[in-house]
């Protein structure tokens, strides 16, 4: 079997499907921003998604990993699988933005673009449904929870990978640094481990003009701020790459009284394990002794909420091949981001990538970045973003696809 084999081009995708769907596309992926929903809770989200792809004739399973929904299509007799990977859910944010299809729910937008990558694997399943002379089973997977409550992993503890066996995963974010036509993605290390700490400095108290009587938990907290600033300068070698920045201080309600506690959040992002233990080990340490000093006592809750997402060597090239047969200016990415990214933990359990699609304009910063009250997802990169998912599975699940592609114009116009 051959990639020409597919509709008997010289390449494997019909551009004239492609256009076909693509204002039901976009028409989609303005539906889905204008009803956003915050994670565990996607389901609307999970019903457009399930009720398009039973419409294609996939096998389809929902509440996986609570609200997570998978689709499953089988195609020749090979064992083979692979499984594509897209984000549902959106933030707690009040959307500034006014396009046509603004956010109806107030205090939740789409504001890091999971209503586009959602759109984009379903236009790849729509496709591969209708062409695709592939061998093997594609696993769509559609994901709850990405922004800071580990749907990965709730679908993973679910059984995704023992119901839907996949040799690999694949998955695509759209990054607003890079600009449209443009895609990168690295081998090791692409997004970082997210931590969170808080810490509680507590034992003082008292009236603001006598502070000779009590420990000032003010002056303390504050001190503690400046001292956890050093952390990554001081402990941790210069040429590995970790952040630690406090982002909540919390103390006090009254002008004249000195509080009898006051708490202090922060996240902390690196790439590697030893680095990890060194810096909450190092925070502890600083976050005894500080408030020690001032009489006072301090309690450290410190979670690792995410590891780093490490995208496997084969499949980083596998992903960046597609890319440029989709079409796009394909490269490796020159470092990794101090973002985190819940793929992490699929990559922990498959080999598999993690691939930056560009939706920018090239400024060196965007108008609107992720997480941006008027962030939106760029329509553009949606033919291209299909066509990736599309590329991704047929060099997968194509015995002898032989690698590259030439570029069919109309793909992409």
């Amino acid at each position: 079997m051959s990639r020409t084999a597919v509709n008997g081009d010289n390449c494997l995708i019909n551009g004239s499907l492609i256009k076909e769907i693509l204002p039901r596309l976009v028409a989609l992926r303005h539906d889905l921003h204008a009803h956003p929903e915050l994670g565990f809770n996607e389901h609307r989200t999970a019903k457009v998604v399930a009720e398009f792809l039973r419409e294609l004739g996939l096998e389809v399973h929902e509440g996986v990993g609570k609200t997570g929904v998978v689709g499953v299509l089988r195609k020749g007799s090979s064992g083979r699988s692979v499984g594509l990977r897209a984000d549902m859910d959106a933030l707690p944010i009040i959307e500034q933005g006014t396009p046509d299809y603004v956010s109806t729910h107030q205090g939740v937008m789409h504001a890091c673009g999971h209503d586009g990558h959602t759109t984009m694997l379903l236009g790849a399943a729509w496709l591969l449904s209708k062409t695709g002379d592939f061998d093997g089973t594609v696993n769509f997977i559609f994901q709850p929870a990405e922004e800071g409550q580990a749907g990965a992993k709730a679908m993973i503890d679910d059984g995704l990978f023992t119901r839907f066996p996949c040799d690999s995963v694949f998955a695509v974010h759209n990054w607003p640094e890079l600009p449209v036509g443009v895609a990168q993605t690295r081998p090791g290390p692409i997004m970082a481990a997210a931590d969170r700490f808080d810490i509680r400095v507590y034992g003082g108290g008292g009236h603001a003009a006598q502070p000779h009587l009590s420990p000032d938990t003010m002056l303390a907290t504050s001190e503690l701020v400046v001292q956890l600033n050093t952390v990554v300068s001081r402990c941790i070698d210069p040429t590995d790459p970790a952040l630690l920045t406090v982002t909540q201080v919390h103390g006090g309600f009254s002008h004249n009284m000195i509080p009898a506690e006051a708490t202090i959040t922060g996240t902390v992002r690196s790439f590697d394990l030893r680095t990890q233990d060194i810096i909450e080990a190092s925070l502890r340490r600083i976050a005894e002794h500080v408030p020690a000093a001032h009489g006072l006592d301090a309690e450290v809750k410190y979670h690792r909420y995410y590891p780093a997402t490490i995208n496997s060597e084969a499949e980083a090239e596998v992903a960046l091949r597609a890319a440029k047969n989709a079409g796009l200016q394909a490269s490796f990415a020159p470092k990794p981001a101090l973002t985190s990214e819940d793929f992490s933990f699929m990559l922990q359990e498959k080999p598999g990538a993690y691939l930056w699609l560009g939706q920018g304009d090239g400024s060196p910063k965007p108008l609107a970045p992720l997480h941006h009250p008027r962030y939106d997802f760029n329509d553009d990169i949606i033919p291209v973003g299909v066509r990736w998912f599309v590329e991704v599975v047929l060099s997968q699940l194509i015995p002898d696809s032989p690698g590259d592609c030439p570029i069919n114009p109309s793909i992409s116009s």
